[in-house]
């Protein structure tokens, strides 16, 4: 006879829902990082190239900063909640046709 085994789906649930507010937290960094890093354009002077250089690099740091590391860590954090859920219903699916035979 074969071993058993089981899945806790109450804690892939907690990991669903603690996925989630995860994400809901990352507001405050993307927020941050869309709306409290503005620049304004007259800030380090005017007609000279090194405040055009300074200023293009600062614009495209921010860019870099909201989608490739916070709008990635935030894409992953949803794909991992969405196969997490998957998984969880899933199993619970599977559960209940075992329980119907």
């Amino acid at each position: 006879m074969g071993k058993e085994y089981g899945v806790d789906l109450d804690a892939l649930d907690q990991v669903v829902k603690e996925l989630n507010q995860v994400l809901k937290d990352m507001g405050g960094p993307k927020d941050k990082a869309k709306n409290q890093t503005f620049l304004p354009d007259g800030a380090l002077g005017k007609g000279f190239e090194e405040r055009d250089r300074m200023h293009n690099a600062h614009n495209q740091m921010k860019d870099y900063i909201e989608q490739n590391i916070v709008g990635m860590i935030e894409s992953m954090i949803d794909d991992f909640g969405k196969k997490s859920k998957q998984t969880k219903d899933h199993y619970e699916d599977a559960e209940h046709d075992n329980t119907m035979k």
